[in-house]
């Protein structure tokens, strides 16, 4: 390289704007002799070392006073392994520019046409052994960019020092790192095409700084426990397909890890992974649910966004532990019995300078146009779902949370927002599909992908989907024209039935059909009914609050709405708190109040969903058909005056258990309900039994069906029904 072109490009370099710096930096043969070339700002002298000896190969000259030197090695003509010795210090490091692209053909082939499902073991910081040398090798998806660099602390965040190499065809950028290990903070500076310096955390980070600070963590994938434990895990994976089924009781605890309890003598700490698993863990197993459903625990900056704005999709967040500790929470939920289901957001992410927004300086991630590209009501920015390596990028993240983590379903947050290109937006507002509709054609193929690539893995995985209009077959198969979830939240069932709680007892007769209605449509979708967090913040109040009357009527209300929903078809959910009766609201930064359950009524609360999760699983009749129309038979919904319905549930075999609700504090004496067979009948559940915190009005545990033809049946019971109370009878074995 003559004298002109070595000090344009040593120049270039110092600037931070070399546009190829492997083709000037490290070791290259020119005029059949070896010539190598480094950049080291503060560096007075540098010597080229063998490695193979430690012998001195040659000394570098200095090129440009901020620190570039250059210089032959004689008698080398092929590049050979090296130290460079600085001074002053005497240091010596390898050069990242000896080594050559990590990144296989293929790889780089799959990443650009979008269909690298694993594209998270070879993008973002993997920590690994090249030739030899120890250290992390970073990729990076930015094909607009000028000039990608690593900085971190290893080398001052000085963004002249680590220019990656890139990938013309797919516009990813890679570098091998000699000596930064597990643990180094990194980001990526960028330079745009404008000339901005930009400083981004790693999409693909699997591991970030707790916030409020925002940097990378080189961690690489997170290790595999299961792999060399005993047959426990392995079990469990075997069978969870069963668990998961739409014929398997599932009942879900919705939690949020940072506020579930904290260590109030501690500071108002959190609780981490591990102390969770010791404490939260065996909680859920003893109340007799059968999943543990996490709020998003992606790392995210703001607490306030419980997880729903996350910027980095592959770190867990730190502010529990490290993601290990998270897999040792998971494999704990496991050998407790109980499924973990991981809320996830592919919706949209937020605006923060350090994430994805205008990630190489372009709208990468999210549409340019902010008709398409911003979501007004949060303030947050839309992916761009037709983008074939974006598209990648959430499906190899679903993909790492089921391997990495071994979780066992994915909630996909704010389904209709992703559906629908005019969600809360305004005429003018958005742009229509290319056959003038407002379906969000991209999205939809988004998720259709998402949930073949999830049940293609034939592991028992399932998907869910918070879908709050009535759009078709959500949780139908792909290949019959649905999106292919495995679930749906029943929303129109959540806000009827709520709202017909929250009316004086005398006025529901005018309500009745929000009881009802529901039935109209409740095997369309397989169907959770969600009492989830969303109702229990932002000024809605706690779910017992909700309830009208004294403070006995409240908590006799939530009994007979809570047993009313466990005999309802649809798999159930029930957020943190409303297990118990927690009286104020949610908020995210401070502990349930535990000290309730020294009160009798929160403790009769606490007992009667225990004994809800023990009956949902040992009756076939009220989980097996939850998901089909064979499963339910209505014997009363129309007795609107005296607010009160009754039905059957029904089992494979054709079992049945009845269920009868009366919303009224009226004591009703005499009341009469049609039954399919004669003999007796086992009281099984009544929500005014003394032992939950009620009057103990009822039947005295059995009630002989009489020959005495009502509502359709040859056979009727004649019943005491409690006040604001919900009673479950089960035909008593011969």
């Amino acid at each position: 390289m003559n004298a002109d072109r070595l000090a344009a490009s040593a120049a270039a370099l110092v600037a931070g704007e070399h546009p190829d710096p492997f083709a000037f930096l490290g070791p290259h043969v020119e005029d059949g002799m070896l010539v190598v070339r480094a950049f080291v700002p503060g560096a007075r002298a540098i010597t080229v070392v063998r490695a193979a000896d430690g012998s001195v190969a040659a000394p570098l000259r200095r090129r440009h006073p901020a620190g570039v030197f250059a210089g032959r090695v004689a008698g080398a003509s092929a590049p050979f392994a090296y130290r460079l010795r600085i001074e002053p210090g005497g240091g010596e490091i390898y050069d990242p520019y000896r080594f050559p692209p990590l990144l296989g053909e293929l790889d780089l082939h799959l990443l650009a046409e979008g269909r690298h499902y694993q594209s998270y073991r070879k993008l973002g910081a993997h920590p690994r052994t090249v030739d030899g040398v120890r250290g992390t090798h970073f990729a990076v998806w930015a094909p607009n960019a000028r000039r990608v660099s690593v900085v971190g602390d290893f080398n001052d965040w000085d963004g002249r020092r680590h220019p990656m190499r890139l990938h013309p065809g797919g516009g990813v950028w890679e570098i091998f790192l000699p000596g930064v290990a597990i643990g180094a903070l990194y980001k990526y500076e960028v330079l745009s095409r404008a000339g901005a310096r930009l400083l981004k955390a790693d999409p693909y980070a699997m591991a970030s700084e707790p916030p409020p600070r925002t940097a990378s963590v080189v961690h690489g994938l997170p290790a595999r426990p299961w792999d060399d434990a005993a047959g426990e895990e392995r079990a469990w994976m075997a069978a969870r397909g069963a668990r998961n089924d739409r014929r398997a009781p599932i009942a879900i605890y919705e939690a949020h890890l940072g506020s579930w309890r904290r260590r109030g003598d501690e500071g108002n700490r959190y609780l981490t992974y591990r102390e969770l698993a010791d404490e939260l863990v065996p909680y859920v197993a003893d109340m007799g649910f059968t999943h543990i459903e996490v709020l998003p625990v992606s790392e995210h900056p703001f607490d306030g966004s419980w997880g729903y704005q996350p910027t980095a999709l592959y770190a867990p967040t730190s502010r529990f532990g490290t993601p290990e500790d998270f897999q040792a929470f998971v494999a704990r939920c496991h050998a407790h019995g109980l499924g973990v289901i991981l809320d996830w957001v592919a919706g949209h992410f937020p605006t923060d300078p350090h994430g994805l927004a205008c990630f190489d300086g372009s709208h990468l991630y999210e549409h340019a146009d902010p008709r398409q590209g911003l979501h007004r009501e949060w303030d947050t920015l839309i992916y761009n779902y037709g983008r074939r390596e974006v598209a990648n990028f959430l499906l190899s993240n679903a993909l790492y949370w089921l391997e990495c983590f071994h979780i066992d379903g994915l909630r996909v947050d704010a389904v209709a927002a992703m559906l629908y290109l005019d969600y809360a937006r305004r005429e003018g507002e958005w742009i229509p599909n290319r056959y003038g509709g407002r379906e969000n054609l991209e999205a939809i193929a988004f998720l259709r992908r998402m949930n073949e690539l999830v049940y293609a893995r034939g592991d028992g995985a399932v998907t869910v989907a918070e879908e709050s209009t009535a759009w078709p077959m959500v949780s139908r198969p792909t290949y019959l024209g649905g999106l292919g979830f495995g679930y749906k939240w029943n929303m129109g069932w959540m806000n009827d039935t709520l709202a017909y709680m929250a009316k004086d007892p005398v006025h529901r007769k005018f309500a009745h059909d929000k009881l009802t209605f529901g039935l109209l449509y409740a095997f369309t979708e397989n169907f959770i009914l969600p009492l989830s967090h969303d109702e229990v913040v932002h000024g809605k109040g706690s779910l017992l609050a909700k309830m009208p009357g004294d403070r006995w009527q409240k908590f006799a209300n939530l009994r007979a709405y809570l047993a009313f929903m466990y005999t309802q078809p649809g798999k159930k959910l029930l957020f943190m708190g409303d297990e118990f009766g927690h009286e104020r609201e949610w908020s995210h930064d401070r502990s349930l109040d535990w000290a309730l359950l020294d009160g009798p009524l929160h403790a009769g609360l606490a007992h009667l969903v225990r004994d809800l999760n023990a009956l949902y699983r040992g009756e076939p009749a009220l989980h097996e058909l939850d998901c089909e129309a064979a499963g339910f038979a209505w014997i009363d919904c129309q007795d609107r005056d005296a607010s009160v319905i009754s039905y059957l549930r029904k089992a494979a075999d054709g079992r049945t258990v009845v269920a009868v609700c009366n919303f009224t504090p009226v004591v009703r004496h005499g009341y009469r309900i049609g039954v399919p067979v004669g003999g007796e009948y086992d009281e099984l559940l009544n929500t005014d039994s003394t032992s939950y915190g009620g009057s103990d009005v009822g039947n005295a545990g059995r009630v002989t069906a009489q020959a005495v033809a009502a509502h359709g049946f040859t056979h009727s019971l004649e019943l005491v029904l409690p006040p604001l109370a919900t009673l479950v009878f089960r035909p008593a074995p011969a």
